[in-house]
């Protein structure tokens, strides 16, 4: 007799490696979409200091304001696809807006590049949270296939992640007919590379649209809503939101107070619905709310990979170089460093917590979330080590920031792939998807306050004379509270851990 997990696999379906079709359809279009995306991110300081003579300190907001806005808008994406467009015309309509972005970045004029920025926000939040929903939906209910699907999925946004900032970087310095005269090296334009990153995502486009008849005509527009009337109304609403995220990135303390009241309202909307309701959803709401905080404190301390670690990567790191290859390690390559990690250590991870589990010692998730929160903290505390050492010049040998991206990587490992799972079970099964928006909301929260912290490393005054560690004193006081408050947020959330877990009801 079939078991029910078997019934949920259909025996006429095409298939590649076991999965559907369509599985590899989405991994690709995710991939380009991803070295869009990350391309774009490695280059967006480094531009905004080089063409528009931005201070680290201002840069370091417009970035946080930036992927802080990317994230919000993810809600309303899922909203547009759920009600009105169905996922794969959502899909399709962002990644076009996205690559007119892209290709607008090229622009010399800051208000022409500003907007490009705000054009790249409202396409990502169409495409982004979609296309992963559509992974999903290419599974039925009981499939044990799920997971691995997802997996194969993350693997291609990583090995996007991975090749987007070292080819885009390079093409920046490969196009430039400019040379230094103090290092006899190509100055970076890095319109070009914002110009391989609009051109990876018209690949990815061609590969979703080459490839939807795999869907089997899954993420299709309710019946209700097929026809050109709903795709146009959505693409005028883009058009009119545009103006309005670029008028937030110009002024981006608004951005930080929109997030403010926009969480709040959310956090406190969801505590007096668990404090009226009965007790396990009371509790379950209660452990998720000091989660939801706790993803905040991860975040805000772990992305500032793009943004001061960056800029740290570019001044103060004495980069890698093979001679007998004439290859250099050049500082937009860190980026690439935790994607590539993700694809080596993610499977030891997940049967680290197989065998953990099987002899009954696996961590809840209150204690991943500690111990995430705690390397994290430590990642900037190695580093700080590092800068100790610092030579004349005020730099270091590239190996400790290597070392802190290992550190945060393991971190993630810990938080990131059993986030969003804990967020779907902790939620009341009426407000899934108001319990996820506030997921994504948390993390554009983070994300601004990353640029916080990025804009104080990068306003600190140094004496023009200083030597040494010294010369790296916005860093250090940057990124000491950091260490601390990690550090002990993680120590107190793991103590805590058995309590958390208990409010949690069951679930794992």
């Amino acid at each position: 007799m079939a078991s029910v997990t078997d019934e949920s696999i259909p025996s006429d379906e095409p298939t590649i490696l076991g999965h559907p079709r369509g599985l590899f359809v989405l991994f690709f279009a995710e991939l380009w979409e991803r070295f869009c995306y990350y391309g774009m991110r490695a280059l967006l300081v480094f531009h905004l200091i080089a063409m528009f003579s931005k201070s680290s300190a201002d840069a370091a907001v417009i970035y946080g304001a930036y992927t802080a806005l990317v994230y919000a808008l993810g809600v309303f994406g899922g909203y547009v696809a759920d009600r009105v467009l169905g996922y794969r015309r959502s899909i399709m309509l962002g990644g076009v807006i996205m690559a007119i972005g892209c290709f607008t970045l090229i622009s010399r004029d800051e208000t022409v590049f500003l907007i490009g920025l705000a054009t790249i926000i409202v396409g990502n939040g169409l495409f982004k949270p979609n296309i992963s929903t559509l992974v999903g939906k290419l599974y039925k209910q009981g499939d044990p296939r799920r997971d691995s699907g997802f997996t194969i999925f993350y693997m291609g946004i990583n090995l996007g992640a991975f090749l987007a900032p070292i080819f885009c970087a390079r093409i920046s310095r490969w196009m430039s007919d400019v040379i230094d005269p103090v290092t006899s090296l190509a100055v970076p334009d890095y319109r070009y590379g914002f110009m391989l990153a609009g051109i990876g995502m018209l690949l990815g486009l061609i590969v979703f649209g080459a490839g939807h008849k795999a869907l089997l005509g899954k993420g299709e527009a309710p019946p209700e809503r097929k026809g050109p009337m709903p795709l146009l109304m959505v693409t005028l609403g883009c058009i009119v939101c545009v103006p309005i995220m670029y008028s937030l990135l110009l002024k981006k303390e608004e951005v930080g107070l929109a997030l403010g009241i926009l969480g709040g309202a959310i956090g406190l909307y969801l505590l007096v619905f668990g404090l009226k309701s009965e007790r396990v959803t009371r509790d379950r709401i209660l452990a998720l709310l000091l989660l939801l905080l706790c993803n905040i404190a991860f975040w805000a301390s772990f992305e500032q990979a793009g943004n001061s670690l960056n800029v740290f990567a570019a001044n103060h790191i004495h980069h890698l170089t093979i001679s007998s290859w004439d290859w250099t390690m050049l500082p937009e390559d860190f980026q690439s460093v935790n994607a590539i990690l993700i694809v080596v250590l993610g499977p030891v991870f997940a049967a680290l917590w197989v065998k953990l589990a099987r002899s009954g010692a696996n961590p809840s998730i209150p204690a991943k979330f500690g111990l995430a929160l705690i390397q994290v903290g430590l990642g900037f505390g190695l580093l700080l080590l590092g800068m100790q050492s610092a030579d004349d010049a005020g730099k270091i040998p590239w190996t400790w920031l290597a070392g802190l991206y290992v550190i945060h990587t393991s971190g993630e490992l810990c938080l990131s792939p059993v986030g969003l799972s804990m967020v779907t079970k902790l939620a009341p099964e009426r407000m899934t998807g108001m319990v996820m928006g506030a997921w994504f909301v948390s993390i554009a929260c983070a994300n601004y306050g990353a640029g916080l912290f990025s804009k104080f490393a990068g306003s600190v005054e140094i004496a023009e004379d200083a030597t040494g560690p010294a010369a790296l004193e916005g860093y250090t006081q940057a990124f000491t509270p950091i260490l601390w408050m990690a550090v002990s947020l993680g120590v107190m959330l793991f103590i805590a851990s058995r309590l958390v877990n208990k409010l949690m009801h069951g679930v794992k």
